[in-house]
């Protein structure tokens, strides 16, 4: 099989096109091996896939290619590459632009339900960039405080945060002696 992928792909990544140490990857979950649900891949995109690599987004702009291709693999870990990165305009863009049909569509997101199953949650902030309990805050817009007289206003660092259990979106600090919670979009991280 691998023989005929290598034919297929013509000795090239089938995400990124590069001729660099390719592998034949089987894209899960899958009933049996087949041509269809194997695809070969770079060591570059495979550190991606798997998660053993940051995602690069500079390399990855590769997927606005693979969107087009008519194997259903490639079509499957393009899609949940692209979802990883949706934050990402042109990737949005691209998933828009994706023709699936329904049972490579409902494939693709079994996968993805698998990732994120086992995912922590994350909460960040308005730049993307991670926030984790002790960190400390700027509030990036003027906030009234719900049952309170209290304004917070934009600029005002908020110390030794904690984090809202099952809301990704919230967190906790203190202002003026007051603990209230802050909209995550709201603050921006203090390095």
């Amino acid at each position: 099989m691998e023989q005929q992928l290598l034919e297929r792909s013509e000795n090239k990544c089938e995400l990124c096109q590069s001729a660099a140490s390719l592998k034949l990857y089987e894209v899960l979950p899958q009933s049996g091996r087949t041509e269809d649900n194997c695809i070969m891949i770079c060591d570059k995109c495979l550190g991606q896939i798997e998660k053993t690599e940051a995602l690069d987004v500079k390399h990855l702009n590769c997927l606005r290619t693979s969107i087009w291709s008519a194997v259903p693999g490639v079509q499957v870990v393009t899609w949940r590459l692209l979802h990883r990165l949706k934050d990402e305009s042109w990737a949005t863009e691209s998933i828009e632009m994706m023709y699936m049909d329904d049972k490579t569509l409902a494939w693709a997101a079994a996968g993805l339900e698998e990732d994120s199953a086992g995912a922590d949650e994350v909460y960040k902030d308005c730049n993307g960039q991670v926030l984790e309990a002790g960190n400390s805050v700027v509030l990036t817009k003027t906030l009234d405080v719900k049952g309170s007289s209290l304004s917070a206003k934009l600029g005002t660092v908020v110390k030794n945060i904690r984090l809202v259990e099952d809301n990704t979106d919230q967190i906790e600090g203190k202002i003026e002696g007051q603990t209230i919670v802050i909209l995550t979009k709201y603050v921006r991280k203090q390095n």
